[in-house]
């Protein structure tokens, strides 16, 4: 089961060229990306904020396979993305458990569905149900769990495929506020541990600079360029350093916050 640390894990590279993507709003057509190019190295961090509307959601689903763009490619590993695609996980702000399966069973359902057999799948959920900190709760049903404890089965569940590449949309953003903390202090250690590529999805922009390498800064209108920031801190992060700090202040002004 053991896997490299993000620091030698090469896998998982994304590469984006020249993207564009569009939607036709009551008869006109509206750009949420255009001439988009980004490069991402297996193993980091990135999260993706921005106003609503910008195209966030938008991107992920790209490059999640879920959607198809008008122009442009997206690359993983060098290879294009046709549609979904194994080495890929999406884990969405709802868990979408199954609320007739216990938490064992809900995690292991992925591998069943892809022929695993049956008794190695359940091996395997019960490594990750260790990993998310579940142990005790695997046969309980979700209606039984937190709303932490439900994203955590979810997260369990996405890398029992193991994954090169967590793609996040907003996991936390329906928990308590101490709830999301504790989360992000598990998300920041799987992604340690695990050595996945991980692109996240979120509003909150306390959390991107806690959890990411680096910021890409989207703004509203489709015509302006993103804006990629290095977060240069060491890990563990720590909220209250001066650093974290100062980027907080830089971010929040990127969009007229103070």
């Amino acid at each position: 089961m053991g896997v490299p640390d993000h620091q030698t894990r090469a896998r998982g590279e994304v590469t984006i060229r020249d993207l564009f993507k569009s939607f036709s709003l009551n008869g006109r057509r509206l750009d949420v990306l255009r001439g988009l190019d980004l490069a991402v190295a297996g193993g980091e961090a990135l999260a993706i904020v921005g106003p609503s509307g910008c195209g966030k959601t938008t991107l992920l689903r790209v490059l999640a396979g879920l959607e198809a763009a008008d122009r442009g490619e997206v690359r993983i590993d060098g290879a294009p993305v046709q549609g979904i695609g194994r080495q890929r996980a999406v884990i969405f702000q709802e868990p979408r458990l199954l609320p007739w399966l216990t938490v064992l069973r809900n995690v292991a359902f992925g591998l069943e569905m892809r022929g695993v057999d049956p008794k190695r799948a359940v091996e395997r959920a019960r490594h990750y149900i260790r990993l998310v900190g579940l142990t005790g709760f695997e046969e309980a049903y979700p209606r039984q769990l937190s709303g932490g404890m439900a994203q955590r089965v979810g997260i369990a569940r996405a890398l029992t495929v193991q994954p090169e590449i967590l793609l996040l949309d907003e996991p936390l953003g329906a928990l308590d506020a101490m709830t999301k903390l504790t989360m992000q202090e598990e998300l920041a250690r799987i992604w340690r541990d695990e050595g996945v590529t991980m692109i996240l999805v979120t509003h909150d922009l306390e959390e991107a600079i806690f959890l990411a390498d680096r910021v890409l800064v989207m703004a509203k209108d489709a015509s302006t360029p993103p804006r990629v920031l290095d977060l240069d801190l060491p890990r563990p992060r720590d909220r209250s350093a001066p650093d974290f700090v100062a980027l907080r202040r830089r971010l929040m002004a990127e969009f007229g916050l103070h």
